[in-house]
Parts: C-alpha cells; structure tokens; sequence
C-alpha cells in the first residue's frame, strides 16, 4: 500500500464556561510540517473539534493536493464517525429529533461536502496519550490548542 502523501493530526477546545475555543491542525506534506491555529469565542468543543478538521483540508485544496489521499488523525468520535452518520443525516435533512437543526449543521455539511470529494482516510487516536519513545502529534496539538485556550479564555469575561 502507498504511503499516504499528507498527514494532518487535528484537535479542538473549548472553555466551557467563558465559550472561548480553540483548534489546531498540524500538517504533514512533502516532508514539511505546517501548524495551522485558531480561536473563536461563543463556541463549542464539537465545533472546534470540526473547524480543525475543516481548515486543514481548506489548506490543503488551497495548495493543490486536493487528488491526494489523506490520513487525518483525531481524538474525537464527532469527527471520525460523521462519515458513518451522512446518510442518516441527509436523510432527516439535518433536523434532529426535536424538530430543530442539527447543532452545527453549518460545519456538519461543510465537512461531509469535503468527505465526499477527497480520499480521506479518518484515524481514531487516543486522547492526551504521553508519548512512547515515538514523537506523537497529538499530543502536540493538544498541547497547542490548550494553550490557546487558556492564554485566552479570561480575557472575554
């Protein structure tokens, strides 16, 4: 099997009192790593935990490797099983079963628009797992985006 030709390790957060979030990607291309970062306030973990992914792969098509095969590593079940869920939540067009939109629909569709025109392969890490002797990039995101959230998370009260 060909090695993949981009890696990308993503994770999100949030500060659940103050609603200040931050997310991360580190991307692994042509023997370069990127780090790409940002923040929003009045957010969610979830939404944080997408964003990543979504920028990452906006990157990516904005560099031209859109034809290649993606491995993109994340400690979060929202994202690695929202691939599994498309064809549940196209089929009630994205309304829950309270009768309202999905919470982050906007990403929601964002991110499955992106699944269906890439060759994406999504990899389950474990969380927050201290390295073993290899260098380990999540936790290297990690450790970004809980930086950022607590560099910032007072300053919006």
């Amino acid at each position: 099997m060909k090695k993949p030709f981009i890696e990308v390790y993503t994770d999100g957060s949030c500060h659940t009192q103050s609603l200040f979030g931050a997310w991360a990607a580190l991307v692994f291309t042509d023997g370069k790593k990127l780090v790409l970062k940002g923040t929003e306030t009045g957010t969610t973990h979830n939404r944080m935990e997408l964003m990543a992914v979504i920028k990452a792969i906006e990157m990516i098509d904005a560099n031209g490797f859109k034809d290649e095969e993606l491995n993109i590593y994340s400690d979060s079940q929202y994202v690695i099983n929202l691939r599994g869920r498309k064809e549940k939540l196209e089929a009630k067009n994205f309304i829950s079963n309270k009768g309202t939109p999905i919470q982050n629909i906007d990403l929601v569709q964002t991110l499955l628009a992106q699944i269906s025109s890439h060759n994406i392969n999504f990899v389950k890490v474990k969380a927050h797992q201290k390295p073993d002797g290899t260098e380990n990039f999540n936790r290297e995101v990690d450790k970004i985006v809980r930086n950022l959230v607590r560099e910032n998370a007072g300053k919006n009260d």
